[in-house]
This record gives structure tokens, sequence and C-alpha cells, in this order.
């Protein structure tokens, strides 16, 4: 599509408005406490204006809907048994997070009685289990013969509960595995290609997280704020997440009236002022449910291993994949001036930073910058591993290795050619490897994880075609927001200044909402 064409679509497109997302998005982490007490709330309370949105966008595979009625005496009672099982699903310390969702609807509360009907909850409490979003827009009949939301009779105590969840999924857990990490459940990247999947949500995960640490620690200053607009530029245009995509557009948009420029000096409380409440820190960049406070795709058998470093490189390998050719250089320059910026680990900084410096040449291709980040990635692998071995730091279950591995893509690899002892690198095959980085970064991170959803292959294959389109391509963001994805996309290192320019004429937002 060319750039004429692609910027009347957008233009076409920004009478929807963007939700702010804070009925839509808001599941775990503005609900459950991130703290230790064993007898806290880690299921989720639903009602009728949450219970459609939370379900729907739970990246877990399961949910449990207890309806109780809050003068009840058995359901207080049951309340506890309800909480040792959710407290094993549920929350950031969770033994078996991203399984299972827990949560309750409270009856006794006006706002739900439809709810309640549509259930035909006739006792208290009732157990449903099912799909989340066979629970959205839906309910159950008593009458009805064949329905994925099923009832659960035996749960009176927490061991019955928890017998009754392993027979449906043939595992193992127990009441004494707060706290554990269960190998079986760990998301295995160099064994199963599937797994990418659910790297969207770490994706998502590693943005919010890495947003929140820059305005945690005061980082937008004169000198950096020019970076931070450029990687968010590049994030309302190639972000895989559609909802972080709609954040990072809503962030720019506003960016000026949050952190003027003509006020921001080294000197000047406003260069600390933008990331305080009122400003960008009422902002949430991937939606109100993220952080959800756990990694699925990057978890590792150790607490503090993975998790917010490998999102991060994840978000990046996806973000080179989507990027086009006038566009990659300025991409880029925008991931080494962000990570140089905002990064806090000071010798990964430092080290990434030197491998930026190493390019001599401006990118062309959107290629040569996707196969530099690769090379940039295995380099710090093979750092890393050296360092991990000899101090016993790193994950057993997840070691540092070289990638792809075989496995995962045997044609990566040229066949061994005659190499001394002294000179065994890899012989790589750069163009099966880009491929391989295209697809695996590309269509199975976005939308494998919607397959099984689907009921034929044209379904399978429309809604593949249209999240890669508007991953890609086509944003419905406010006008604003789009005019700067669409100068993105038909020049990138010209956005800055055309979205400069709309601000100054912006009038002053009324409200935050």
């Amino acid at each position: 599509m060319n750039c004429s064409l692609f910027l009347v679509f957008l233009i076409l497109s920004v009478s929807i408005t963007v939700s702010s997302g804070s009925h839509q998005r808001a599941i775990l982490r503005a609900i459950i406490k991130e703290n230790n007490n064993k007898d806290g709330d880690f299921a989720i309370d639903l009602n009728a204006t949450n219970f459609d949105s939370l379900l729907k966008e739970t990246p877990s595979p399961y949910a449990i809907v207890e309806f109780f009625a809050n003068w009840c005496p058995a359901c207080r009672n049951y309340k506890p048994h309800y909480e040792k099982v959710a407290r094993l699903f549920n929350g950031a310390d969770a033994s078996h997070p991203g399984i299972i969702l827990m949560t309750r609807v409270d009856c006794a509360l006006m706002i739900n009685s439809i709810l309640c009907d549509k259930f035909s909850v006739g006792r208290f409490p009732m157990l449903f289990w099912g799909p989340p979003k066979k629970f959205v827009g839906s309910g159950w009949d008593p009458k009805q013969e064949k329905s994925e939301i099923l009832p659960i009779e035996n749960f009176r105590t927490a061991d019955s509960l928890l017998e009754w969840i392993n027979k449906q999924l043939g595992s193992s857990y127990g009441l004494d595995d707060d706290g554990k990490y269960e190998k079986e459940h760990l998301q295995t990247n160099t064994s199963n290609p599937d797994q990418i999947a659910k790297a969207i949500y770490d994706i998502e995960e590693a943005t919010s997280t890495a947003f929140g640490i820059i305005l945690a620690h005061k980082m937008i200053k004169p000198a950096t704020r020019a970076s931070l607009i450029k990687f968010l530029q590049l994030l309302v245009a190639h972000h895989p997440s559609k909802s972080c995509r709609k954040g990072s557009a809503d962030v720019l948009v506003n960016f000026d009236d949050m952190c003027p420029p003509e006020t921001m000096s080294v000197n000047n409380e406003e260069a600390e002022s933008c990331s305080k409440k009122g400003a960008l820190g009422n902002y949430q960049i991937c939606g109100n449910e993220v952080p959800r406070g756990y990694w699925m795709y990057c978890r590792g058998s150790r607490n503090y291993t993975r998790g917010f470093s490998c999102g991060l490189w994840v978000l990046l390998h996806s973000l080179s994949i989507r990027v086009e050719d006038g566009e990659s250089d300025m991409a880029f320059r925008s991931t080494c001036d962000f990570i140089h910026n905002f990064f806090i680990c000071d010798e990964c900084r430092q080290h990434f930073y030197e491998m930026c410096s190493s390019v001599s040449s401006p990118f062309k291709k959107a290629r040569d910058f996707a196969l530099w980040l690769w090379s940039a990635h295995n380099k710090v692998n093979e750092r890393l591993m050296k360092e991990e071995a000899s101090l016993g730091t790193g994950d057993p279950e997840f070691p540092k290795a070289i990638w792809p591995p075989k496995h995962l893509c045997s044609s990566c690899y040229f066949s061994p050619s005659k190499m001394s002892k002294e000179n065994s690198k890899i012989n790589w095959d750069e163009d099966e490897v880009f491929k391989f980085l295209v697809s695996y970064y590309g269509r199975k991170l976005v939308t494998l994880h919607k397959d099984k959803e689907q009921k034929s292959a044209d379904q399978t294959e429309k809604i593949v075609t249209e999240e890669l389109v508007a991953s890609t391509h086509a944003v419905v963001v406010p006008v604003g927001a789009a005019l700067a994805i669409a100068v993105a996309s038909c020049a990138f290192g010209a956005l800055a200044y055309i979205w400069r320019s709309r601000q100054k004429n912006r009038k002053p937002r009324r409200s935050w909402n």
C-alpha cells in the first residue's frame, strides 16, 4: 500500500474512538494485592459491569466463577476454602499462574441480579467451570444438554475442589504447592514452537513494566525526551498488541501537554513532574490490567530469572520484523537510544550500546535490522553463558543458548563445513534465519493462540490476516495518532516533526477522560 492510500485509509478509520479501557481491560493488577498475606483475598470480585470484559481479556484458558451471597453463612464459611485454591492460581506469587482465573460474583447485590439469573443460580454458593470466553454474554441452564460451562458439584472443601480441578486437567496440583514452581508448566521456548503464542501477554507485560520503570525513576529528562518519543512512535506503528498500540498512541498524542518541551530544563521541576500522578502516571500504556504480575512464555524455573529481560527481547524482535525497509535505520536508532537511556541495568546497557556503536553504515533493509538484532542477542547469550556457568546464576531449566536451535529451524544451519576446532562458529543460512524470525515473531506470536478458537481454515486465515495487517499498518486511534502512524509507515524519520507541529495547535485537554 503506498503512502497516500494508507494515509487516506487511516483518516477514514479515525471516526472510531479509542476507549480508555477502564471498563474493558481491568483484571489482575488492580484487584489482586501483591503481598504475601496468606489470609488475603486472591479470588477476583466480578460484577455485572466488568464480568464480560474481564473474562474476555484474561489469558488463562480456564475460569471458575463462584456465585454467592454476602449474607449467606455457608458462603462466608466456604470463603477460606475457596481462597486456599485461588492463591495457587491468582496473583503475582501464584504457584501456577495463567492457568485458571478464580473469580466470584455477589448475587446479594442488586447490580448482579440479572447476571445471577442468567446462570440459574438457585442456591449459594454455586461454582461453574469453563473457558473464560464461554462465560461472556452467556449463561447456564440446567436443561441445556451440551454446554462448555460445567457446574462444580464437589467443592465443599479446598481439597475436594482441587481434586475436581485435577480430574479436569489431568494434573496433580496440591495445596502445599504454594510458592513452588512446577517444571511441567514452564513454557519451554526451546522445545515447542507453539509456546511463542503466549508471549503476546509477556510483551504487554514487558512494555508496561518498562514504562513503569521510566516513570518510577523519573527518567524523562531534556536529554532523553526525544528518544522516548521516537520509541513511542515505533510502538504505535508496530507493537504486536492492539492494546499497547492504542495506549502508546494515547500517550504520544498527549505527550507535549504533559511534558512541554519549552518548560523542561535540567534545573526545572517540570522535568520530573510529567512522571508523577496527574500526567503520564495516569496512563496505562497497555491497558488497565497490565502489568498482571506474572509471566507466561518468559517465566523462569527460579524466582527472578527470565521475566522482564526475556519479554523485552521478544518485544524488540517482534518490532524488528514488522518495520518496512524505509523505517529500518530509524527503528534501529530508536531501539538503541531507548535501551541506552532507559534500561537501568548498567552493564547490559553499556554492552548493548557498544554493539549499536559498531554499526558503521545505515540500514537500508528491514531484513538487515532484524538479522543484526538476532545476532546481537546471540552475542549477549554467548557472553552470559560463560558468566552464568562460572557463577551458577543461570536458570537450570532455561540455560542461555545460541538461537534458534536446530529442532526449531534446521534449515537455518548450513551443512557443517570443514572447519578447524579453533574456528567452530556456526555456519548460518541468514536467508532462512530471517524467514524463521518473520514467522516466529510475526504470524505465530500474534495469531497462534487464536487458532484453537477457529472452526474452519477460512476463519483462521481471516483472523491471521486482519491481525497482521493491524499490527503492521492500520491502527484505529484518534486523529492525531492516526496521522502519526501514517507518516511513520511512509517515512518514519519525519514523524517527530509532523507530530510536534500538530501538538502545537492542539487545544488543552479538559479532562483525562
